[in-house]
């Protein structure tokens, strides 16, 4: 009897090992999405450098652009068919997708090219956080659903160092960052077609006969409150997240600090940002996950309004940034742990791809309306004006949103009900 109960049963050791697998390539995934989402940014100057088919610096802002919608377009349309069809099957083909456009991207022969294959890259790509973190939140209790979203997300910072770290080392030779990539996208989707199972919810969902529903659904009274402010407050986080981490360096030298200074902070900020992501998952799961976005929130406007102003010292200055990477970065990835909690299996798809797609619409239209403003000569300090501004939007959003979920606190991942949030 002891044996048994320290083991326990086949079915539950299987379900834990394949609970381990969840966490594992859910994670790396959501890693090459990091790794994918910074490599065009590292490799511009070297393809501008070196006229790389007969690429200006317009034409990389397009490719740049184009990427972003891509990711966007494919977050929006893979929610209802990962609701309909499964987790599982929607993350590996999502992942074969863009690994296997990212293997081809160095061969491509024009600029159009080029761009074409980084857009429709950006589908598979744009699809695999929100699936991955679905899977994740459907592994946990809902209890502890806060810390699976945000640790999940500590995989895209991760992705992103690699890719910087790499970059300084390849220089001239870019097309190995693409090669490494699809290669490594290619080996991960085998290990998921072997070791990844289908989410627990998913599967229980369709036995009780859940009805799939359409992105419509969260049209209707029992969403849309919630909806709506999901969509504004995930825009503006994702517009944060972007703006900040493709303006940062100019701002900071706009406001007189060195370049080796200025380009410090981007490092510091983005460390700030893991240390976020796991302290706010932490405090989300223990406090409340609205009360503890809304107070990163506004702790963020705070942050913000501090970067307006010339610090004394460098030392200041790091523990201002940090403290800005804490609050911004996990802000946004505690909306989609809200998204996670609040709605039911039969849905959580289509209300996490949208959050998702929404924010990307955010994450190109920061660096576009901060780029107008250093090219004004206002960067700082009316940069830090308009993403404290934001922040302030993004608090209202959140406060909207009404509290609790589609399942008790304490139920198991595995047994969500599939009736709406009444």
């Amino acid at each position: 009897m002891a044996s048994t109960t320290t083991s326990g049963t086949p079915a539950q050791t299987g379900r834990a090992v394949g609970g381990t697998w969840t966490v594992i390539l859910c994670w790396i995934t959501v890693l090459l999405e990091g790794y994918d989402l910074v490599v065009l940014g590292a490799i511009i100057p070297t393809l501008l450098k070196t006229h790389h088919l007969g690429m200006t610096a317009g034409d990389a802002t397009t490719i740049a652009t184009l990427s972003l919608v891509g990711v966007a377009i494919g977050a929006v349309c893979v929610g209802p068919l990962a609701d309909r069809l499964g987790r599982r099957r929607l993350l590996i083909g999502s992942v074969v997708l863009f690994s296997v456009l990212t293997v081809v991207v160095p061969l491509a022969n024009s600029v159009a090219m080029f761009a074409a294959l980084r857009l429709l890259a950006g589908l598979g790509l744009g699809a695999c956080m929100p699936v991955s973190l679905t899977m994740m939140a459907e592994h946990m209790p809902a209890s502890r659903r806060a810390r699976a979203s945000t640790l999940t997300m500590t995989g895209y910072h991760t992705g992103a160092v690699i890719t910087s770290l790499l970059a300084l080392q390849v220089t001239d030779n870019w097309e190995i960052l693409f090669y490494l990539l699809g290669v490594v996208g290619l080996v991960i989707a085998a290990i998921q077609w072997f070791k990844l199972p289908e989410s627990a919810a998913f599967e229980r969902a369709r036995r009780d006969g859940a009805q799939r529903v359409p992105f419509t659904e969260l049209l209707k009274p029992a969403y849309l409150r919630a909806g709506i402010g999901i969509w504004v407050a995930s825009f503006m986080g994702l517009l944060l997240v972007y703006g900040l981490n493709t303006w940062l360096p100019k701002l900071m030298n706009d406001a007189g600090y060195p370049v080796p200074t200025a380009v410090t902070q981007l490092l510091v900020l983005n460390i700030g940002g893991v240390v976020g992501l796991v302290l706010g998952g932490y405090v989300a799961d223990r406090r409340g996950i609205k009360g503890t976005t809304m107070v990163w929130f506004a702790v963020s406007v705070l942050m913000l309004g501090c970067l307006s102003v010339k610090m004394a010292s460098d030392l200041l200055l790091n523990v201002v940034v940090f403290f800005t990477g804490v609050f911004v970065f996990s802000a946004m990835v505690l909306v989609y742990a809200y998204v996670t909690h609040f709605y039911p299996a039969s849905v959580r798809g289509t209300a996490l791809g949208s959050a998702s797609g929404i924010g990307r619409i955010g994450s190109i239209v920061g660096p576009s309306i901060t780029g107008a403003l250093v090219a004004s000569g206002v960067g700082h300090p009316w940069g830090f004006y308009f993403f404290a501004a934001v922040a302030v939007l993004g608090f209202l959003a959140v406060l909207t949103l009404p509290r609790g979920g589609a399942e008790p606190a304490g139920a198991a991942a595995a047994a969500p009900p599939v009736a709406p949030a009444g």
